[in-house]
């Protein structure tokens, strides 16, 4: 909240100055934050009723070496104050299409350079031999991280020997987890708002001795809490929900690895390829 308190603050200052322009610009700022974090210097200005001068201009003012910058930090504070996904909705409202796609274009690039840093690209190398070896790889996503959770654990299955596809009958997920053991490892799959069943669900892993590989966005997730490894995912985008592109590389990610390093991987997967040919599950293309 302090980040927060320190920008309202700045642009308060602003809106009191001698400049009239940008008197009345801060004043909108000041009941429109959020609006910075999800548009470009064009859509905002366009909603503000004002030029794009004068959004680079305030924000050279309150300190920033540019917009971009002054994005970055509002978009930090939105994310962290746990934005509702009505208000990203709201925050799309008449804003054109080829502006959208420039904005989620340009947060989807951010977040991908993130998840490629040396940091990242290190952080995900390490949990490629552990899955390899554990006993279990069990796989927890719920809502709109199930898809990510179903593909992971469905490539990994058809892949590897010891994936566990993703639950999906009610109260099969605590029913999975519960069986976990020291030996094995549970990928869990979350951001803000957290699920309670994916939270609950960590939490009997780690009872049960499983280590926890937490894909989620903040260190500060309750995923994180104790967690063995943390992959902090970057989900930035004016997306009505956050942006889960950097989610599906994460874990595309570790099974090309996976696959890279196992003996068995290659042949698993020709012949369930096989199967699906010979029972008609695949259609050949012309």
């Amino acid at each position: 909240m302090q980040q927060e308190t320190e920008i309202r603050q700045a642009l308060a200052r602003v809106a009191s100055g001698d400049a009239p322009i940008l008197r009345g610009f801060a004043l909108w700022l000041l009941d429109n934050l959020a609006a910075v974090a999800f548009n470009s210097i064009r859509s905002l200005a366009a909603q503000a009723g004002t030029n794009p001068n004068t959004v680079t201009r305030l924000a050279r003012e309150l300190g920033y070496d540019g917009y971009d910058s002054f994005r970055a930090a509002v978009r930090e504070v939105v994310q962290r104050r746990n934005s509702r996904y009505g208000e990203r909705a709201q925050a799309l409202r008449h804003r054109s299409g080829a502006d959208i796609w420039e904005e989620a274009l340009a947060a989807n690039l951010v977040n991908v350079e993130a998840l490629f840093s040396a940091e990242g690209t290190e952080l995900l190398e390490s949990c490629v031999e552990p899955l390899l070896l554990a006993r279990r790889v069990h796989t927890i996503g719920v809502r709109s991280c199930f898809g990510i959770a179903h593909y992971f654990s469905y490539v990994g299955a058809r892949a590897f020997s010891n994936f566990i596809e993703v639950p999906v009958t009610p109260g099969a997920l605590l029913d999975q987890v519960s069986a976990a053991t020291s030996e094995d490892i549970v990928v869990a799959i979350s951001y803000e708002h957290y699920s309670a069943e994916v939270v609950r669900a960590c939490h009997v892993a780690r009872r049960c001795g499983a280590r926890v590989l937490a894909l989620t966005d903040s260190h500060s997730s309750p995923l994180a809490q104790d967690a063995w490894k943390v992959v902090r995912l970057p989900m930035s985008g004016p997306q009505i929900m956050p942006s889960l592109t950097s989610a599906f590389i994460a874990v595309e990610l570790l099974l090309s690895a996976m696959a890279a390093r196992s003996p068995d991987a290659a042949a698993r997967l020709l012949a369930f390829e096989r199967r699906m040919e010979r029972f008609g599950g695949y259609i050949p293309g012309r």
